[in-house]
C-alpha cells in the first residue's frame, strides 16, 4: 500500500509548526527572568506612562515625548497593554518578545516562500533568523521590544508590497490596497523603531531580486512615498536625540574607523558567534592596519557581489541588505557609547542569512552528494545555535550574571562597570558597588551616570565633599538632565544651601515641566525662605501632576500651619498619611496639627502610631503624654513624661509637666 506523500501546504505548516515550536521552547527560561537594570527602569518599571496601562492620556504622551532620545510612540504602547495584562510581572513582558520573534520568523518564512519559491532555503534562512544568538538580546531585554515590534511591521511591509508588486504586473486593482498597506506598515514600523528607514532601499533591492521588477520605470516613483515617510522619522529622530543630548562626541575619523570595524565585526559574529554582550565599548583608538583591512574586506566583497549581481542576483541583494541596513546604527552618527550592538543585527542578519544559504545551496548545486550533505551541514549549524543561544540566554538570568559577563568578555568596559555597580548596590552589595563606580570614572571621566552613581556611593560612605564635587561633573556634563540636576539640587537643599538648591531644581523643571518631585523639591526652598505663597503654588502643581504624591501633601500642610491655618492642613496631613503609613514623621506632624486643633484624642491617636514605628522617639511620647492630659487621663500622660524623661533626661518641659501632674494628684 504507498504512502500518500504531504502536499506543499501541509510541508509549510509542518515547518511553521517546527520553527515556532522550537523557537518558543529554547527562549521560554526568559518567562521567569526579571526585569534587568539597564533601560527596563526608563521604559517600564520607572515610567509612569506605562505602568499606569493604556489610557487616553498615556496614548497622547506616546506621541508626543521624547522620553529615551526616542520616538516611538508604538513601542510605548504596547509596554502599556503589557503592564495593563501582566502588571509589572517581567515574565509576561518577555513572553510578548518572545511571541513577537515567533511571528516574526514565521513572516519571514512565508515572505521568502511566497516570492522565491524555495520552501527548504526559505525554511532555513527563518530558523537562522529565529535561532542565531546575536538576536537573544532583540527577545531577552524587555525594553528592546521596539526591535521585535518594528521588524514584525518591517515584515507585514515587505509581504504586502510583494502582493502589490505581484497584482500590479496584471494590473489588478486590488494592488493599491496593498500598496496601501505597505505604507500603512511602514509608518508603523517607523513608530516603533526609527531604524527601519531604510527599508525603501530594501525594497529596491526586492524589485531586483526576486521581483524582478528592476526593468520597470515606476519602481522609484512607487517608492517616493516611502522615502518621504523615512526622511519625516529621521529629522524626527534627528530632533529628538539632540534635545535628549544622545549623540556621543567623538572625532568623525574615529567613528569611520570604528564604522568600518563594526561591519567586521558584525561578520565574524554572525558566523561565528562568541563573546556576545550587552554592551561593547567605545575605543579611544583603533589600529590604522586594522582599520584598513577592514575596509577593503568590504570593498573586496562588495565589487565581487556586484560583478556576480547578474549570475547571483540574491549575492548583491542579501549583502547591500546586510550593509544598508546597519547604516543608521554603525556609528557615523554616533548615539550612546557603544562601539555596536548585537540588538542591532536584528534585521540586518536577514541578508547576510539569504546570501549564504541561496549561495551554498548553489556553490553544491553539481555535486552528486549535495542532498546528504547540505542537511547534515545545516542540521549541525542549527543545533550549534541553539546550544549557544541557550548559553546566551543563561546570562539574562539577571543583572548582575549580565553584566558579569559582560566585563569577563570585554576591556575597559565603563557601562557595564557602573550597570554592574548597581546592580550590587540593589543586592545590598555597597563596597563592591562603590569600587565598580570608581573604576567607572577612572575608565571614563565623561561618563556622566558614573559620576553620579559614584556621587551618590559616596554619600552613603559620609564623603560628602568628594560627593559634591563629582554631583557637580554629573550635572555639568549632562545640563540638560533633568534627573541628574534634580540630585544636585536635592543634596544643596540637605545642605542648607537653599539659593543653589533652587537653581538646580529651576533648571530640571525648564527641561521636563511636568516633574512632580522637582515641583515638590523647589517648594521646599520656597517654604525655607519665607515665601510661602509661591511655595503652596509648586506644592499644588507637584499634587496635579502626581496626586499621590504623600511628601507634597504632608509639605503644603506644613505651610498652612506656618500660616495658621490649621483647619485647611489637617486634609494634606491625613492624605500623608493615608499614602505613607509607615512614615512616623507624617503621624508625627499630623498629630501635632490635631493638638493644635484642639483634638486631643485623634492626636493620641496619631503619636500612638508613631511609636508602633519607632517606639523610643521622645518627641512621641512627650506630644502623647500632652495629648492624654488634655483629655484628663493622667495616668497615662504620667507614663508617657517619664518615657520622655527616660530617652531625654534633660528635657525640662516634660520634666515641668510631669511634676504639676505629681503634686497635683499623686500617683
Amino acid at each position: 500500500m504507498s504512502k500518500t506523500k504531504p502536499t506543499q501546504n501541509q510541508i509549510f505548516a509542518i515547518i511553521c509548526l517546527l520553527l515556532a515550536v522550537v523557537t518558543l521552547a529554547i527562549y521560554w527560561p526568559l518567562t521567569s527572568h526579571p526585569f534587568i537594570n539597564f533601560d527596563d527602569d526608563d521604559y517600564i518599571v520607572g515610567n509612569t506612562h506605562v505602568t499606569s496601562g493604556l489610557t487616553w492620556t498615556n496614548v497622547i504622551w506616546a506621541f508626543q515625548t521624547g522620553a529615551a532620545a526616542n520616538w516611538h510612540p508604538l513601542t510605548w504602547i504596547s509596554h502599556m497593554v503589557d503592564c495593563d495584562l501582566y502588571g509589572l510581572n517581567p515574565g509576561g513582558h518577555h513572553l510578548t518578545n518572545l511571541l513577537f520573534h515567533i511571528a516574526n520568523t514565521l513572516l519571514l518564512f512565508l515572505l521568502l516562500k511566497q516570492t522565491t519559491g524555495a520552501m527548504w532555503r526559505s525554511a532555513f534562512v527563518a530558523a537562522l533568523f529565529a535561532w542565531h544568538p546575536l538576536h537573544v538580546e532583540s527577545v531577552a531585554w524587555a525594553s528592546e521590544r521596539k526591535d521585535v515590534l518594528s521588524a514584525f511591521f518591517w515584515m507585514l511591509t515587505l509581504l504586502a508590497y510583494a502582493r502589490f508588486a505581484n497584482l500590479s504586473k496584471i494590473q489588478s486593482p486590488k494592488s493599491k490596497v496593498f500598496y496601501a498597506l505597505a505604507l500603512l506598515f511602514f509608518a508603523c514600523g517607523l513608530m516603533s523603531k526609527p531604524m527601519v528607514v531604510t527599508l525603501p532601499f530594501v525594497l529596491l533591492l526586492l524589485d531586483f531580486w526576486p521581483l524582478g521588477r528592476i526593468a520597470n520605470c515606476k519602481i522609484l516613483l512607487e517608492k517616493i512615498p516611502f522615502f518621504a515617510l523615512a526622511a519625516a522619522a529621521s529629522a524626527v529622530t534627528f530632533l529628538v536625540q539632540k534635545t535628549a543630548g544622545a549623540f556621543w562626541q567623538s572625532p568623525l575619523p574615529l567613528r569611520m574607523a570604528n564604522a568600518a570595524l563594526a561591519y567586521a565585526r558584525y561578520l565574524s559574529k554572525l558566523f561565528w558567534p562568541t563573546d556576545l554582550t550587552i554592551v561593547y565599548p567605545y575605543p579611544h583608538h583603533w589600529p590604522a592596519l586594522i582599520v584598513t583591512g577592514a575596509v577593503l574586506l568590504l570593498l573586496t566583497w562588495s565589487v565581487l557581489f556586484i560583478l556576480r549581481a547578474k549570475q547571483n542576483p540574491y549575492l548583491v541583494v542579501g549583502w547591500f541588505w546586510f550593509l544598508g541596513t546597519l547604516v543608521p546604527t554603525i556609528g557615523l552618527v554616533q548615539v550612546g557609547a557603544q562601539s555596536m550592538a548585537d540588538r542591532y543585527t536584528y534585521i540586518p542578519s536577514i541578508g547576510l542569512f539569504i546570501l549564504v544559504v541561496w549561495g551554498v545551496n548553489d556553490l553544491f548545486d553539481l555535486w552528486p552528494e549535495r542532498k546528504k550533505f547540505l542537511p547534515l551541514a545545516g542540521s549541525v549549524a542549527l543545533a550549534g545555535c541553539l546550544a549557544v543561544t541557550s548559553l546566551q540566554l543563561n546570562y539574562w538570568r539577571n543583572s548582575i550574571a549580565l553584566f558579569l559577563h559582560a566585563t569577563a568578555v570585554t576591556t575597559d568596559n565603563y557601562v557595564a562597570d557602573n550597570t554592574l555597580g548597581k546592580a550590587f548596590e540593589r543586592a545590598g552589595q555597597k563596597d563592591r558597588a562603590l569600587f565598580l563606580y570608581s573604576e567607572t570614572v577612572r575608565l571614563e571621566p565623561r561618563y556622566p551616570q558614573g559620576q553620579f552613581n559614584l556621587a551618590m556611593s559616596l554619600l552613603e560612605y559620609g564623603q560628602t565633599e568628594e560627593a559634591l564635587a563629582h554631583l557637580k561633573i554629573a550635572a555639568n556634563l549632562t545640563p540638560h538632565d533633568p534627573d541628574i540636576q534634580y540630585d544636585l539640587g536635592t543634596y544643596f537643599l540637605q545642605h542648607d544651601q537653599l539659593e543653589e538648591a533652587a537653581h538646580r531644581f529651576n533648571i530640571a523643571l525648564a527641561d521636563q515641566p511636568k516633574f512632580p518631585e522637582a515641583h515638590n523639591a523647589l517648594g521646599s526652598v520656597l517654604s525655607r525662605q519665607g515665601r510661602l505663597d509661591e511655595a503652596i503654588a509648586q506644592f499644588s502643581e507637584a499634587l496635579r501632576l502626581k496626586p499621590d504624591l504623600a511628601v507634597a501633601h504632608g509639605n503644603w500642610a506644613t505651610v498652612l500651619v506656618k500660616q495658621k491655618k490649621v483647619a485647611q492642613a489637617i486634609p494634606h496631613f491625613a492624605e500623608a498619611v493615608r499614602l505613607k503609613p509607615g512614615d512616623p514623621d507624617a503621624h508625627f506632624n499630623f498629630g501635632l496639627a490635631l493638638l493644635d486643633n484642639h483634638q486631643p484624642a485623634e492626636a493620641a491617636a496619631q503619636f500612638s502610631d508613631e511609636l508602633r514605628l519607632t517606639p523610643d522617639e521622645t518627641k512621641a511620647h512627650y506630644r502623647l503624654a500632652q495629648a492624654m492630659q488634655q483629655q484628663n487621663q493622667l495616668a497615662q500622660a504620667v507614663v508617657h513624661y517619664r518615657a520622655a524623661l527616660r530617652l531625654t533626661p534633660d528635657f525640662p518641659e516634660a520634666k515641668a509637666a510631669l511634676e504639676q501632674i505629681l503634686s497635683a494628684i499623686p500617683v
